[in-house]
């Protein structure tokens, strides 16, 4: 019995030790997730194709009357907001979708939203100075599939990132005067529309035929021209940004003597059929 017993002892000693190691390592974890350390495993899990990139709006406004100044920062930040969900969703989605995903999924719809929070900024302004024109044009975004450390909104409306070719960005050489513009039809999907807007929507209705008219027309006119990403910069980004102006006119005017129409500013987005 008494030489038993320090065996036992010494078995004893080592499940405490054991158990006390696990409970410190099992602790440190705890603490590095608290610290907001990730596990490289989840690092890897985070990756996604790139990041959106978006022309900066705050550097283009002219001077910002103080009555106006409260509403432009809420949606000056209401922008970031977008960009960051739109990010969200990309890293989100990964893998999922045809070619078109990525246009028609995210980058259609934040330049719908953008449309919007520019315009609210414009009549912002405009209430007790001259409404700035032409903002509607920083609205389209663009995937940087290099995957830029910056997800935030850069300056430059007018330059055109360079996009590596990927799973959901096919590869394109400039315009290659391929197919014509398709659009979702927004007749079909008004509800009943009051006699006393009938004829501003019909006017906008029409202005939505003549938006894709001129975007042909232009993809025609622009062969050969730009580089990866042409026709989403220069012609399909424009467009979604003129239809979710104009949609919105419509939902708008029917709203001021019947329900308004919700969810329009989802057919903004066009795609190149080929």
């Amino acid at each position: 019995m008494s030489r038993a017993l320090p065996k036992y002892n010494k078995r004893r000693v080592a499940l405490i030790g054991g158990a006390a190691a696990l409970a410190l390592s099992g602790a440190v974890i705890v603490n590095s997730a608290l610290a907001g350390e990730t596990p490289k495993s989840d690092a890897r899990t985070l990756a996604g194709p790139g990041t959106i990139s978006c022309p900066d709006v705050a550097s283009q406004l002219p001077a910002i009357p103080a009555t106006a100044q409260a509403e432009v920062d809420r949606n000056l930040a209401l922008l970031q907001t977008q960009i960051d969900e739109a990010n969200k969703r990309l890293v989100d989605t990964v893998g999922q979708g045809g070619p078109n995903f990525v246009q028609n999924a995210i980058l259609g719809p934040l330049a719908s939203k953008r449309t919007a929070t520019i315009d609210r900024i414009a009549i912002s302004i405009g209430r007790t100075a001259e409404k700035p024109q032409g903002l509607n044009a920083l609205a389209a975004c663009t995937l940087n599939a290099e995957g830029a450390a910056d997800t935030g909104e850069e300056t430059g409306a007018d330059e055109e990132a360079e996009v590596t070719p990927s799973a959901t960005a096919p590869e394109e050489e400039g315009n290659t005067g391929v197919g014509a513009i398709s659009c979702p039809d927004v007749a079909s999907q008004l509800p009943a529309i009051p006699a006393t807007a009938q004829a501003e929507v019909d006017r906008n209705l029409a202005l939505l035929q003549t938006q894709i008219d001129e975007a042909n027309k232009r993809l025609v006119d622009t062969v050969g021209q730009g580089g990866p990403n042409f026709v989403q910069n220069a012609i399909l980004g424009p467009l979604a940004s003129k239809r979710t102006a104009t949609i919105d006119r419509i939902a708008i005017s029917i709203g001021r003597t019947a329900e308004k129409p919700q969810g329009l500013g989802a057919l903004a987005a066009c795609t190149l059929n080929d």
